[in-house]
């Protein structure tokens, strides 16, 4: 699935479904906090209007997704009390798909 997929299914995403997706599309192994934090980073650099906010995954989201598990992930970044680590809620339309395709590490 990509970027433009997951703005079909909700307007507004969770900044962690979002960078599962942009790794999907750039074959890049989403499991690394320190890889999100620098898309992160990027993004608040970059002035993208985004919404801090807590994040559950219920069981339905625990399961593997492409080598790692959403839930697991959530809360290694919630033990790291950074800025960069949060979850943030992001609008989805196309000068925001543009600029998260411009990231790369």
């Amino acid at each position: 699935m990509s970027l433009e997929d997951l703005r079909k299914k909700v307007l507004y995403n969770n900044s962690i479904e979002i960078w599962i997706k942009t790794c999907q599309e750039k074959n890049i192994d989403w499991y690394e906090t320190g890889n999100y934090k620098k898309f992160i980073a990027f993004l608040l650099k970059n002035n993208l209007n985004m919404k801090q906010r807590s994040i559950c995954f219920d069981e339905s989201d625990s399961i593997s997704e492409a080598g790692g598990n959403k839930k697991r992930f959530a809360n290694k970044l919630a033990e790291l009390k950074d800025e960069n680590a949060a979850c943030y809620t992001i609008k989805l339309n196309d000068p925001t798909i543009e600029l998260i395709r411009k990231f790369s590490l």
